[in-house]
Order: C-alpha cells, then structure tokens, then sequence
C-alpha cells in the first residue's frame, strides 16, 4: 500500500472518486485510502459481433488476420512481418 503524507495546512482538501468529491476540512483528521486497479481478467466470450481472436500461436512480429475457414481472427507465423515485407522496412 502506499501512503501519502501531506505536510502543508491548506483550508480544504477534495478527493474525488467516480464523479463523487467529498471536502475535508483541515485540522479535522481524516485517513483516505487509494486504490489502483488490479490485473484484467481472462478473455470473455465473444461478443454479439462475434469477435473471436485467436493468438495461441503468436510469435515474434505476427500479424493479425481473418481466417475465414475457421471463422476467427489471428495472430500466428502464417502473416509475420518478414512475409510481407520482402526485405523492405514495414
């Protein structure tokens, strides 16, 4: 956890959290814990749109692409960076 140490006397401190702001007044004394988002979870299912990606395969430089035969974007050694550049800058 991390703290925060104020050591100036100001009149009034605002904290604002999810477009709500609550005022403290100084000298009262009050503890205000913040917090920072975790990981992100896995994958969900795909959406009404239908979006399913596809990178267990991926390796360095893939390129993302759509597979019709199998219905699903992705991102594997068929479509890499050196494949469509012929030596060139990409």
């Amino acid at each position: 956890m991390t703290s925060v140490n104020v050591t100036t006397t100001e009149i009034t401190v605002d904290v604002t959290a999810a477009g709500s702001t609550t005022v403290v007044q100084v000298p009262q004394t009050t503890t205000v814990t913040a917090v920072t988002e975790g990981p992100q979870g896995p994958i969900g299912p795909a959406g009404p749109s239908g979006l399913v990606v596809d990178t267990t395969a991926k390796v360095d430089k893939s390129l993302v692409y759509y597979d019709a035969g199998a219905a699903t974007f992705k991102a594997d050694a068929v479509w890499t960076v050196p494949t469509l550049s012929d030596g060139g800058n990409f």
